[in-house]
């Protein structure tokens, strides 16, 4: 295990999850409901079982040793992970981009980070000890990096001349609390999936995809909210027509494709590369893992933006305020490394 590779690969996880939208940005004529739907099959539900199956050559044996209890808790984490997916949409929708991102981001990182080893008893221990307490103050860094990449977003809002699509700031702090907490329901599932982890090491599976077969479940969980909440839409949605979205041409129906399979497959690569920052991070650390995902999410996003001109015309204030905060993420990261390491 090495700590440097650990927030290695959590870095490359979250570039994933920052890019993962752009292939969906060059669909054409589908509603965002078959969109998501279509793209939803290949990170939540193909992409899982087609890794786990290349790992354990006989499932009904390998998962007759896992209690029922598991399946039932990594599902019910996944479905909250699926509401907290929902719920981020609609925080963008009544607070905008900048303002949604900092409230539903931070509240996710300080929960998935602290409620696990909070639950546990354990918290009290890990900020006393040495390398604990300065993990802690890298969080703290870390939600004062993604506060001011917020106030950057804000900034940047006013130049342009961008608002929230019905701006309600009481209906969307609420949304982002209930955002900032159910998202975090993947890292409690992989809190959960401690007899599946097991089972992969009994099992010989190597270290960085101990995790794996975790995800079917967890996922699982949350395709079943994203699924019924498109579903839901679809019926009572005039406006949305599934069937004429799959009479347009054919080769635009194999270009939508293309682009709906590569964003799903680039939203799991997001929890793939999770597993292996997680399975390098030493054990007595595991509550630093959601924390290095979420704040490196953040970084590239805003990275990501750079690249693609979203911060073109806004001037230069904003940008030196933006690149201000991502500095101050990346130095987050260090200060956790530096108390993971000791």
């Amino acid at each position: 295990m090495s700590v440097i590779a650990g927030i290695g690969w959590h870095m490359v996880g979250a570039a994933s999850a920052a890019a993962f939208y752009a292939p969906y940005k060059k669909v054409q004529g589908w509603s965002w409901e078959l969109m998501w739907s279509i793209g939803g099959v290949f990170s939540w539900v193909l992409m899982p079982w087609l890794v786990t199956m290349m790992l354990v050559p006989n499932l009904g044996e390998f998962y007759s040793h896992i209690p029922n209890s598991t399946f039932a808790m990594l599902i019910f984490c996944g479905a909250m992970w699926g509401i907290g997916n929902i719920t981020y949409g609609l925080t963008m929708r009544y607070l905008g981009m900048s303002m949604g991102i900092g409230i539903a981001i931070g509240l996710n990182l300080a929960v998935g980070t602290l409620l696990p080893p909070f639950l546990k008893g354990q918290l009290g221990a890990l900020i006393e000890s040495a390398g604990g307490s300065l993990t802690m103050i890298g969080i703290a860094v870390a939600l004062v990096g993604i506060a001011v990449v917020a106030y950057a977003g804000n900034e940047k809002e006013k130049v342009m001349g961008e608002r929230a699509e019905e701006f309600n700031l009481k209906k969307g702090i609420i949304l982002a609390i209930i955002c900032g907490i159910f998202s975090a329901g993947f890292a409690f599932g992989l809190n959960a999936a401690g007899p599946i982890k097991a089972q992969s090491e009994a099992l010989g599976i190597n270290y960085l995809y101990v995790a794996m077969p975790a995800y079917g479940f967890i996922m699982g969980g949350g395709a079943i909210v994203n699924f019924l909440f498109c579903a839901y839409n679809i019926l009572h949605k005039k406006e949305i027509s599934v069937r004429h979205d799959l009479t347009l041409g054919r080769s635009l129906l194999a270009r939508n494709l293309l682009f709906t399979a590569m964003g799903g497959i680039m939203w799991y690569l997001q929890f793939f590369f999770y597993g292996w920052g997680e399975a390098s991070v030493p054990a007595r650390l595991d509550y630093i893992n959601w924390m290095l995902h979420m704040s490196c999410y953040v970084l590239f996003g805003g990275i990501i933006g750079l690249i693609m001109a979203e911060w073109k015309g806004v001037g230069t204030r904003p940008v030196r305020i933006l690149i201000a905060g991502l500095l101050v993420i990346i130095g987050a990261a260090n200060i956790v490394g530096l108390g993971m390491a000791q």
